[in-house]
């Protein structure tokens, strides 16, 4: 039961269309989108006009980039790159951010990986350190009806259990098994995926 993420690492102090791009594949068969937030306030150089923000709710994140991006359908902005999130630091995102904007959050679809072949348990492990869950995962919600859920997950420096907390979080999207097949459906048929 593979499960499709969008992920949103941030800093605790919170800081011509192209074509359709190829639907994200891991072995887990999971896809995530991420927000990362900087831990410094420089800021950096913006890819956006004047005025323009890049600030989607919860709910627009699910619906519109997650889903269309494991329906393998585009994007008429294409803001969101695709980056294995956990092959990267939290600190060194920023430069593979689409958007280079002065906003402390980028944003990135990214494969999951799990930790044990038949598991349900992520890797979630980088080579300095570990993104751990916080709380409960909350619904997002669109016409009444749960579409999506979203974790909470802080970057520890080193390894657990004797990481060190960081202001670095993350906000982890992914689609319900009824969106996620719906998504997967295009044009009446299933998107076969082979691993």
């Amino acid at each position: 039961m593979g499960h499709e993420t969008l992920l949103l690492p941030t800093p605790s102090t919170t800081t011509t269309i192209p074509p359709p791009p190829p639907p994200l594949s891991s072995p887990s068969g999971s896809t995530a989108l991420v927000v990362v937030g900087a831990a410094s306030s420089v800021p950096s150089p913006t890819s956006l006009a004047p005025g323009f923000r890049f600030h989607p709710t919860d709910e627009e994140l699910v619906i519109y980039y997650l889903k269309r991006k494991v329906g393998g359908k585009s994007f008429r902005f294409d803001a969101i790159s695709e980056v294995d999130i956990y092959r990267s630091e939290p600190w060194d995102l920023a430069d593979k951010s689409r958007l280079k904007t002065r906003d402390q959050e980028w944003y990135f679809f990214s494969a999951l990986d799990k930790k044990y072949g038949n598991g349900g348990r992520m890797n979630r492990a980088t080579n300095k350190g570990y993104w751990k869950a916080t709380g409960n995962d909350r619904p997002v919600r669109h016409e009444q009806r749960t579409v999506g859920l979203k974790k909470t997950l802080v970057f520890h420096s080193g390894r657990a259990p004797d990481g060190k907390r960081t202001n670095w979080v993350m906000h982890e999207y992914r689609l319900v098994d009824e969106e996620l097949e719906k998504a997967r459906t295009v044009n009446g048929s299933s998107q076969v995926r082979f691993f």
